[in-house]
């Protein structure tokens, strides 16, 4: 947007940042939308509510800034910029993107001191609770095409995907407190602790609300078991409104078919035929219950993965279609998504 953009154009600015670990102790802390009032810019911009230099500009939570905006964009010298409580200018980052970055290193500036802080945005304000997520439980047995088709509603329908088996996987290589526990229970075909599971789902949630402003997600793989829902509840209570399932289901054969083509490309270490077995034992025993708790409250969607990738997705989209935002409901199909139907190959990986 041009910096001499009419206000009438510009967004109501809802966002926060929270600025941590700067070498000036005093310019952490948390940055509202700015109240300053109308004033002429650097660059001879005329501000408006929220806004500075045609950009969004904010002020600091605790009012203590003798600067106002004391996070904001100078045209002049193309850069977000923060400033020290006594309104010097601490620390940049050089750059034209819309909103201050939270993936690039700040610089120090004049009367900074290393090291430069982390700078985190919030779509909601982090002194309030969390916005609560609208979710739809996914379950199916290994191989049903779980995970393909939730990336599939992330790609195109705009929806948050969260694995728990990947953030179970990534609790592992991060070397996560639990990641020994959740190590033995992978290699044994066994289900991980519900408190483990439950709580990694909330913090990614969370999380993700927060940072991006999204509240769809798709929980691949939960609630596994009666425990696992049990523990659902034990976090969002009884008396709120139980999730849609949608239950991925597909004859065994295939499943064994498609979990040995797969472990030829991704290296799983469970990706086995005998690990597979334990799983599958494992689902019947522990999830299906859950599936037919969520049956006998219509509840469940249940869809046929034996069919061709696209028909599989058409009932997806479907069933996902009441909080899909129509602009996404409606866009032509990205080439990832493309890849992900089999309609176009992947490409070839650099031998």
């Amino acid at each position: 947007m041009h910096p001499m953009a009419d206000s009438n154009e510009l967004k109501p600015n809802t966002l926060f940042i929270e600025v941590t670990g700067s070498g000036i102790p005093e310019v952490d802390g948390l940055f509202v939308p700015s109240t300053a009032p109308p004033a002429q810019s650097e660059s001879g911009t005329i501000s408006s509510p929220g806004y500075w230099n045609g950009k969004m500009a904010w002020d600091r939570a605790d009012g203590a800034s003798a600067r106002s905006p004391s996070l904001s964009y100078s045209n002049s010298y193309r850069s977000w910029r923060i400033s020290r409580l006594d309104g010097h200018l601490a620390y940049e980052i050089t750059c034209d993107d819309a909103l201050p970055p939270t993936d690039r290193e700040w610089s120090v500036y004049k009367k900074g001191v290393a090291p430069a802080p982390k700078v985190v945005l919030h779509h909601s304000d982090p002194r309030l609770p969390c916005p609560q997520p609208n979710v739809i439980f996914v379950l199916g047995g290994p191989g049903t095409g779980k995970g393909t088709m939730c990336e599939l509603a992330e790609t195109q329908l705009g929806w948050t995907h969260l694995s728990t088996g990947e953030l179970l996987r990534e609790a592992q290589q991060n070397g996560d407190a639990r990641a020994a526990v959740i190590d033995d229970c992978l290699e044994a075909g066994q289900l991980v602790p519900n408190e483990i599971v439950v709580t990694l789902l909330q913090q990614a949630m969370e999380r993700m609300i927060r940072t991006t402003g999204k509240t769809n997600f798709l929980l691949d793989g939960f609630p596994r078991s009666l425990n696992n829902l049990e523990a659902w509840y034990d976090i969002y209570g009884r008396e709120a409104e139980l999730p849609k399932m949608l239950y991925l289901e597909c004859p065994y054969e295939i499943l064994e078919h498609r979990i040995l083509g797969r472990a030829k490309f991704t290296g799983r270490s469970d990706d086995n035929i005998e690990n597979l077995r334990l799983r599958f034992e494992t689902f019947k025993a522990e999830t299906l219950p859950t599936v037919d708790l969520f049956r006998s409250k219509d509840l469940c969607v249940e869809i046929d993965t034996s069919q061709s990738r696209q028909a599989v997705y058409a009932q997806i989209k479907d069933s996902l279609a009441e909080f899909t935002h129509p602009d996404a409901a409606d866009r032509p199909l990205t080439e990832k998504s493309e890849m992900l139907l089999g309609l176009r190959p992947f490409p070839k990986k650099q031998s």
